[in-house]
């Protein structure tokens, strides 16, 4: 299966919650409601400052997804 690098996700436990999940490594789910990360995999021993970075591009990323996709609805 070829999955998109990010999907919407949501839960009626956390209707106030915007969950993006990221598909490709490092794999995460991002609340952009507080930007509240959770890891899928283990990034420790990484370059700190790459990995940093790419985070960083990576959460720009995914909210750029939402607003994209929230766009599509309107």
């Amino acid at each position: 299966m070829n999955l998109p690098k990010f999907l919407l996700a949501d839960n009626s436990s956390h209707p106030e919650d915007i969950f993006v999940l990221h598909t490709e490594y490092p794999r995460f789910l991002i609340n952009l409601k507080d930007d509240e990360i959770e890891w899928f995999e283990d990034v420790s021993g990484e370059n700190e400052q790459e990995l940093a970075n790419e985070m960083e591009k990576l959460i720009e990323a995914a909210g750029s997804f939402y607003d994209a996709e929230m766009e599509g609805y309107e």
